[in-house]
């Protein structure tokens, strides 16, 4: 009798990707839209990043359609410098994503234990994450969110750009919403004058002064005081900034920080990127070898520490009141009798799995040529940026 009991739950590999599929290792992450822990496919026995949120949750937090564009947006990607997704999936609770594991550590974790870095360890993480925003661009995908937390290093050192939940597909007319964390955005952004991609560019310049110095540029303690900061304030740089940063290192970033975004490093109308990479900092990297990893870093971060905070695992395990375990959908369940923001997360929060699937542009201006080969997913109506999104407004000073 016993063994009946306990009799395993058999997987079917052949069939759609769920979380059967994989064996639930520790949790290494929490973030506003979900949490994230180290899972392993049973199959394969390659170790993945998944990213789950309850759906009930994400209805109160109104942000449904932040989760179903992030998922979209994963699927046009796929850049050695982004982590990508590889598998997505519902059950009857919960959203989960499949996403490429990162056992570095994001850099704010590191700018906390060990302070600054120097000077070509910087380069380096500029120009990753540079290569990065020049590969979203070109398909008019706007991230909105660059900084240290979500910028991740792989078991070598290399940096990857993560967490796509208010980046947005670029229209014909200039994005307005106020998205992203206020440190870090544009004075287009605060001033609500109407921006395009060169907002990640800004960003990209206060991730570099902050790796470089250990603090921001502006600072304030209101939000008014930080608007008013990085709008109209002096860029100043420490007092030893030239002890620490080359001249062209300097220069490099006073571009990058340039309020007029017609005139910011990397942002020009013909060819910004190839002006980035002309500049003097840069004349010393290999941009072809960057470009397939093969620049060795020279930061690698420790593989024998835990390269996250490991209250997270603590929290799952002593406050979590609904561990995460894989669950059979209900067969009976009706989804027309679902409220409709439900339907609509059964409906347009697809199966992916990359195995079987080409990459899909759900953006028509980006075209059909990567037309994701499946017959489960209805054609969707293309997001652009939503109306609901705000600002995060957290670390100011």
């Amino acid at each position: 009798m016993g063994g009946i009991c306990c009799k395993p739950q058999v997987i079917d590999f052949d069939g759609p990707v769920d979380l059967w599929h994989f064996s639930l290792l520790r949790a290494v992450g929490k973030g506003a839209f979900g949490k994230v822990r180290v899972v392993q496919h049973k199959q394969t026995k390659k170790l993945y990043a998944l990213k789950y949120i309850n759906k009930d949750k994400c209805v109160k937090m109104r942000a449904v359609d932040n989760i179903i564009q992030e998922r979209r947006l994963l699927e046009e990607i796929d850049c050695p410098y982004v982590v990508n997704l590889r598998y997505a999936f519902q059950d009857d609770e919960n959203l989960f994503m499949v996403i490429d594991l990162m056992l570095g550590g994001d850099l704010r974790f590191h700018l906390e234990r060990n302070g600054a870095f120097d000077e070509q360890t910087v380069k380096i993480y500029v120009a990753e994450i540079a290569l990065a925003l020049d590969y979203l661009h070109k398909r008019r995908i706007v991230h909105r969110d660059v900084k240290p937390d979500n910028i991740l290093l792989d078991e070598q050192g290399h940096a990857h750009l993560t967490d796509f939940n208010i980046a947005c597909f670029l229209g014909k007319r200039a994005l307005t919403g106020v998205a992203g964390s206020m440190a870090y955005m544009a004075p287009e952004v605060l001033e609500k004058r109407g921006y395009f991609t060169t907002v990640d560019w800004w960003s990209l310049g206060i991730v570099a002064f902050e790796l470089l110095f250990n603090k921001r540029p502006f600072r304030a303690r209101t939000n008014s005081s930080l608007t008013n900061a990085i709008t109209k304030q002096e860029l100043i740089f420490p007092d030893n900034a030239y002890d620490l940063v080359s001249k062209d290192g300097i220069s490099a970033i006073n571009g990058l920080l340039t309020r007029d975004p017609d005139l910011r490093l990397g942002c020009s109308e013909y060819g910004g990127f190839e002006e980035l990479m002309k500049h003097p900092w840069f004349s010393n990297l290999d941009w072809d070898a960057l470009s397939k990893k093969q620049l060795p870093p020279t930061f690698v971060p420790d593989s024998k520490k835990a390269n996250f905070d490991a209250t997270h695992e603590l929290e799952e395990l002593l406050l979590e009141d609904n561990p995460l375990k894989a669950k059979k959908r209900d067969p009976k369940r009706d989804i027309s009798t679902l409220e409709p923001v439900f339907v609509k997360m059964e409906e347009k929060f697809g199966v992916y799995d990359y195995t079987r699937m080409r990459r899909k542009s759900y953006f028509r201006a980006n075209g059909d040529t990567n037309m994701t080969i499946s017959t489960q997913q209805q054609p969707l109506v293309p997001l652009e940026e939503q109306p609901n999104q705000s600002a995060s407004v957290t670390n100011l000073s």
